[in-house]
């Protein structure tokens, strides 16, 4: 059973997400303020966070930076509508995604799904050899779900490790940012303004990746563009 924590001040929303989560076999543990979020998400095993932007006590920007000083767990952004910079922040500041006030409590559902498939709960035994990808001093632990740039661990978001597992299993092929989100963030059918925001959110998690992962991240050695194209692992 995966367990979701749900971060809002709004009751009423927190009401309706839980009650719809738990119907769909979840464990939702819920916090109506920044603080309580982050000793929640210290003490909780959770599997996946839904956290508010607007927060008392502590605002959902700083509870995202402060969770990535001790967990890679999945954050979901909620923003308001129009507030783009807020949505940006989030990502930079390690979000896996964000969606926008008021949602589609389907869509949610669908966004959060798709990350727990590909969460390390959800990752099928394999046999010992296939757990490690590696490539020029780069490696995929999948089993772990840790990566290593020339023997040194560095800590990686659940999205940007899903992104890079996707381009090291398919080096060579170029990843359009549509096919990117069809892919990772389980997302096909948007409108042109949601598409354009998403597609946003695809560069930001490659330019996240690259300084994480590229000795020179303006000329990278593993994740490249294809101009007009996408991306691929070179």
């Amino acid at each position: 059973m995966s367990k979701i924590l749900v971060v809002d001040d709004e009751k009423l929303i927190v009401k309706g997400i839980k009650f719809s989560l738990m119907q769909d076999g979840m464990d939702v543990v819920v916090a109506y303020d920044g603080e309580e979020a982050l000793k929640l998400a210290a003490t909780e095993n959770v599997d996946l966070i839904l956290l508010d932007v607007m927060l008392p006590k502590i605002d959902g920007l700083k509870v995202c930076s402060e969770i990535r000083e001790f967990s890679n767990v999945p954050i979901i952004m909620v923003t308001a509508k129009g507030e783009d910079i807020d949505k940006i922040m989030g990502l930079e500041l390690g979000a896996d995604d964000y969606i926008t006030k008021p949602f589609n409590i389907l869509e949610l559902k669908a966004r959060i799904k798709a990350i727990l498939r590909r969460s390390v709960k959800s990752v099928p035994e394999e046999k010992k050899s296939d757990k490690i990808l590696s490539l020029r001093g780069l490696s995929l632990d999948t089993g772990s779900r840790r990566c290593f740039v020339d023997g040194k661990e560095v800590n990686l978001t659940a999205k940007e490790f899903d992104l890079l597992l996707l381009l090291m299993k398919n080096a060579g092929t170029v990843y359009s940012r549509d096919s990117l989100l069809s892919e990772l963030w389980g997302v096909d059918k948007l409108s042109g303004e949601q598409k354009r925001e998403q597609r946003r959110a695809v560069d930001v998690h490659v330019r996240r990746l690259r300084e994480k992962i590229e000795k020179t991240p303006s000329e990278p050695e593993y994740i490249h563009t294809r101009w007009g194209v996408g991306y691929y692992l070179q």
